[in-house]
């Protein structure tokens, strides 16, 4: 068991839109990421998805409505939401989700992580 310095480990890598593994409890998964530009729109269909922003300022558009995160908030996003994360500057945030969760939810391709790093 050894504390985890989230500085420390997002000062591990550079790559956008691949999460990194930096905890696990109870079926859950802590993950941190760096984000830039848009993403794809998708829809987790079990699982809702925690953004908790670190660094930078993240929208998250649903069909609806933007939803800005600013650091040291979080949004959750319930299960079955269409949603599409986009970040006009870089961005880093942690997420909680559960271990089965494919961060491209229902909408496979060039983005998607099947394995995720364990940093």
């Amino acid at each position: 068991m050894d504390k985890v310095n989230i500085e420390q480990k997002l000062s591990l890598f550079t790559e956008h839109w691949s999460p990194k593994i930096v905890g696990e409890l109870n079926g859950q998964q802590v993950k941190l990421a760096k984000l830039k530009g848009k993403f794809v729109w998708h829809t987790h269909e079990m699982e809702d998805e925690l953004f908790f922003v670190l660094k930078g300022s993240l929208k998250i558009e649903l069909k609806d409505k933007t939803v800005v995160v600013n650091p040291n908030e979080f949004f959750i996003v319930p299960a079955g939401v269409a949603h599409c994360p986009v970040a006009d500057e870089e961005v880093s945030l942690m997420l909680f989700e559960p271990a089965t969760t494919v961060n491209t939810g229902n909408t496979p391709g060039e983005l998607t992580k099947q394995v995720l790093d364990k940093i």
